[in-house]
């Protein structure tokens, strides 16, 4: 599995003919160097919520690539609308797939989809556990701190993907307590820094982590299981 981190908390995940896009944020993501007509052969997107920094530039994608958009049963309802092939689900529920399975996660936040000047609801946030080839991939989504983390202990993540930048999620103190909970045997710190309002360091987080190694990804470099 390669793990390509995109800025903010947008990845590329390949395996084999598995070729995915977590959280597309691409057009208007100040720290990825790519457009959106640069990703071909995408398979499938995974969108934890509504938001723009995070539904991103998943439509345009998934219709360029016929790609499969996972998501939450509501905000999946919105997007169909669109013209794109999506498979719904919910949290707690897993699902199996030919690259593997996905369990969906809770997520602390909200999922609010902007349409012009008014806002409707994305239906619950999420994160996603992406299990491919015995290989367990934790990408949290938008999320504080919460104490249903101790269960993904039980997971045996390899790689959690964890939001450290405050504000509008965990900070670095909450992050690393998480680290604690979810006992991945690595992390990979996102969502600081793309704007001033959540300014974090991530060198501060990995001196706060104990029981896992931290990879910290500048954006366009990759993690490979």
């Amino acid at each position: 599995m390669k793990i390509t981190f995109l800025g903010h908390s947008a990845y590329l995940v390949e395996a084999d003919n598995f070729k995915a896009l977590i959280d597309p944020f691409i057009s208007g993501n100040p720290d990825c160097d790519y457009k959106v007509e640069d990703f071909t052969d995408i398979t499938h997107i995974f969108v934890t919520h509504g938001h723009g920094d995070h539904l991103g530039d998943a439509v345009p994608i998934a219709k360029a690539n016929n790609a499969t958009i996972i998501t939450v049963f509501e905000l999946g309802e919105t997007l169909m609308k669109e013209g794109v092939d999506v498979f719904t689900m919910h949290i707690g529920g897993r699902s199996n797939f030919d690259f593997g399975n996905v369990k969906m996660t809770p997520a602390l936040h909200g999922s609010g989809i902007a349409l012009g000047d008014h806002f409707i609801s994305g239906g619950n946030p999420c994160g996603f556990l992406i299990t491919i080839k015995n290989k367990v991939l934790y990408h949290a989504g938008d999320t504080g701190l919460t104490m249903d983390m101790q269960l993904l202990a039980y997971e045996n993540v390899d790689v959690a993907l964890l939001p450290i930048g405050g504000k509008f999620t965990m900070d670095i103190n909450d992050a690393a307590r998480a680290v604690k909970f979810i006992e991945p045997k690595i992390v990979v710190p996102m969502h600081y820094n793309t704007f001033p309002v959540i300014k974090a360091d991530p060198q501060d987080f990995a001196n706060k982590v104990t029981n896992a190694e931290v990879k910290i990804l500048k954006a366009g470099e990759s993690l490979v299981l």
